[in-house]
Formats: structure tokens, C-alpha cells, sequence
């Protein structure tokens, strides 16, 4: 996924000759927001949480890159009035659609809040790789509720709302009328599979681990099963 990112960055860099304008809502921690910060883009954040923006002003700091972030308290419901129509050469929607009650809306919010031209990113919990995960550590009943539930729950005491496949990400994407899918792919697709990575010591084995998890992830029947899905779609 970082791939994907960095190379929408570098697009956005050939063809305007400055550095992408970033919108990252619901990204409050800056998990997101200080490495692109520290790759030089001017990021906003949106975030319900004055905790989780506390933490991304300290990362910020840290990171040497404070004038470059700026924290917002709001929510997706009020983005028009925290960040204008239009605005953004790439907008982030990571880990929020698993947790909003409409993510339609909420993803033609994004879309909204993209140039024509940009990006928006979603990162989102998979269903079968939730599956996956839970048949690998013996959760049987689980597996079989994420399975037969709408929604893809494992119960009423889920913390998330839902959890997607591919299909259903790109209905979404289709119906804000707004958004043009370039990448659909899975996110960390060997996790269940592989070991952890290792010591720092390990770089080769490091390197080598995610350059595979990359293509596999590019796999489509792969990707369905990765624990996260990884939606890039254009704003036309």
C-alpha cells in the first residue's frame, strides 16, 4: 500500500511541480499523516479524538514536522466545514469505513473533499481475511459467524459495524458517482501465514517478506483474503 501511496505522490509532484495537498480523516494519531508530512505534503487531519490528535501533535513534533500538520476536531459528518470541497490531491479514509454507520456516505464524502484528478485511499478490515484469521488460531464459531452475518460480525460485542470484501467496496466506490477504482488490492496478505518479521538485524529477510506480501497482495484471489483491503480510486 505505501507503493501505491508514493507513487500517487510522486504523479502528483511530475504533473503540478509541488507537493500533494493530503486530507486524512479519521487519522488522528498521524500513522499516516507524519510519514507524508516528513515526505514533505502539507496534511490535515480530521479527528473525533482530542486524545488521538494530542498524539499526532507530539509524533508531529518529533518528527521535525509540525508547520507541515494540521490537527482539525471534527468528524466525517462535518468535513464541508472542515475542509473544503475540492481540496485535497489525496484524501484518506483509513480504518473508518469498518466503524461509520453509512460508509456510502462516507465514502462520497471523500470523494467530495477530492480534486478532480486525486486520489482517495481506503484501508479497510476484510472479511475472508478476518476468516482466515480466525480459523488459523481454532476460533471455529467465530469463523462461521463472520461468514453468515451481513455485516460480516462476529456478534453483538463486535467492535467493528461491518468488514468488507472487494465486491462490496466497489459498489460503494460506483455509487458516489464520483470515484474511478485504479487499485483494489489486498493489504498485508502474509501475515496470517508467515512469522513475525524478525529482528532489525533482518533487513534482507524484511525486505524480501514485503516485497512478496506486495505481490501477492496484487493478486486478486489472494488479495480477498488479506486481513485489510487497499481501495485507490481517482476522482473524475
Amino acid at each position: 500500500m505505501f507503493r501505491l501511496l508514493n507513487r500517487e505522490i510522486d504523479r502528483v509532484r511530475r504533473e503540478t511541480g509541488r507537493t500533494p495537498r493530503v486530507l486524512d480523516v479519521g487519522g488522528g494519531s498521524g500513522t499516516w499523516a507524519v510519514p507524508l508530512a516528513s515526505a514533505g505534503c502539507p496534511v490535515t487531519v480530521v479527528d473525533t479524538s482530542p486524545n488521538a490528535l494530542a498524539t499526532l501533535a507530539r509524533r508531529a513534533d518529533e518528527a521535525g514536522v509540525t508547520e507541515l500538520v494540521n490537527p482539525v476536531n471534527g468528524d466525517v459528518d462535518t468535513l464541508a466545514d472542515v475542509a473544503p470541497a475540492d481540496g485535497a490531491d489525496l484524501v484518506l479514509g483509513h480504518g473508518l469505513l469498518e466503524v461509520v454507520e453509512e460508509p456510502g456516505r462516507v465514502l462520497t464524502a471523500l470523494a467530495c473533499a477530492a480534486a478532480p484528478g486525486g486520489a482517495v485511499s481506503v484501508l479497510t478490515v476484510g472479511r475472508y481475511g478476518a476468516f482466515i484469521g480466525r480459523v488459523a488460531s481454532g476460533r471455529l464459531a467465530e469463523a462461521r459467524q463472520l461468514l453468515t452475518d451481513e455485516d460480516g460480525r462476529t456478534g453483538p460485542d463486535d467492535r467493528l459495524l461491518r468488514r468488507f470484501d472487494a465486491g462490496l467496496l466497489r459498489e460503494l466506490a460506483a455509487d458516489t458517482g464520483r470515484l474511478e477504482i485504479e487499485a483494489l488490492q489486498g493489504d498485508g496478505t502474509l501475515e496470517v501465514w508467515l512469522p513475525g518479521p524478525g529482528q532489525e538485524s533482518e533487513q534482507a529477510g524484511r525486505d524480501e517478506r514485503d516485497e512478496l506480501d506486495a505481490l501477492a497482495s496484487a493478486v486478486p484471489a489472494l488479495g480477498e483474503v488479506a486481513p485489510r483491503l487497499h481501495l485507490l480510486a481517482r476522482r473524475y
